[in-house]
C-alpha cells in the first residue's frame, strides 16, 4: 500500500517545479524589439498609449509621440521620444481653424546604434509638427498629414515613418551579453557555458528546496 505525500509536500514541490519552468524559459523572455512605439502626452511627460495610432482618436489639443529603437515591448522600458510633450511648443504659433482639431507631434527616428543594417536614422534631433485634422480624425491620419509616407504591415503594426525604416517591422533582436566593468570581474560561466540563472531567481531555488527538505523531515517525524 503506497503512502499518500504531505499535502504541504506536494505544494512545495509544485512551486518548485514552477521556478524550475521559468528559470527554462528566462532566455526567451529577454528579447527585445526594433520598432516604432507610441507615446501620449500629458502633463509634460511620455506615456505609453494603450492603443494603437490606427484606432487612437485623439482630442484637438493632444500631443502624440513616436520613437524608433531597440527596446522591450512595454511602456515601463521601452525608449521615450527625446523631445518634451508640450503642446504649445509644436502648436503653439497655429491658430485653432472651425471644424478642425489640431494635434502636436513627436517623430524621434531614434539612434545609429538601433537603425536597421545599412540604414541611419533620417535626422538626429526630433521632428515636431503641429497637424490640423477633421475632428474624428485617428492618430495614424493626423501623423500621415505631415510625415508620409507610412508603412504599416498586414496586423496594422507601424512599420516605417517618412519612409524609415525601409524595411522589416518589429523583429526580435537578441539583447547583448553585458560588458565587465574594468573595477568589477566578469561573473563566472555557468558548468554549460551560458550565463546562468540571476541572483534571485538561485534563491528562491534554493528556499523552495530547503522547505520542501523540511516538510519531509517533519513528515517522517510525525509518523514516527
Amino acid at each position: 500500500m503506497s503512502r499518500r505525500r504531505p499535502r504541504g509536500l506536494v505544494g512545495l514541490l509544485a512551486a518548485l517545479g514552477l521556478l524550475l519552468t521559468l528559470f527554462a524559459a528566462s532566455p526567451a523572455l529577454a528579447a527585445s524589439y526594433r520598432y516604432w512605439s507610441f507615446w501620449q502626452g500629458s502633463g509634460g511627460s511620455w506615456g505609453y498609449a494603450t492603443e494603437g495610432p490606427s484606432t487612437a482618436r485623439p482630442a484637438d489639443g493632444t500631443t502624440l509621440g513616436f520613437r524608433f529603437s531597440v527596446s522591450k515591448d512595454a511602456g515601463a522600458e521601452a525608449a521615450k521620444p527625446r523631445a518634451a510633450a508640450d503642446f504649445e511648443a509644436v502648436c503653439g504659433g497655429t491658430g485653432a481653424v472651425e471644424g478642425r482639431k489640431r494635434v502636436a507631434l513627436v517623430v524621434d527616428f531614434g539612434e545609429p546604434g538601433d537603425a536597421p543594417a545599412g540604414e541611419a536614422p533620417p535626422q538626429e534631433a526630433p521632428r515636431t509638427a503641429c497637424a490640423q485634422v477633421a475632428p474624428d480624425a485617428t492618430a495614424a491620419e493626423a501623423l500621415a498629414s505631415v510625415a508620409k509616407p507610412l508603412r504599416y504591415n498586414g496586423a496594422a503594426l507601424l512599420c516605417a515613418i517618412s519612409g524609415y525604416p525601409k524595411s522589416g517591422c518589429g523583429e526580435p533582436i537578441a539583447d547583448p551579453e553585458p560588458k565587465a566593468s574594468a573595477s568589477a570581474p566578469a561573473a563566472a560561466p555557468s558548468p554549460g557555458g551560458g550565463s546562468g540563472p540571476s541572483a534571485g531567481l538561485v534563491a528562491g531555488v534554493a528556499a523552495v528546496a530547503a522547505l520542501g527538505a523540511a516538510a519531509v523531515w517533519q513528515s517522517r517525524r510525525r509518523r514516527r
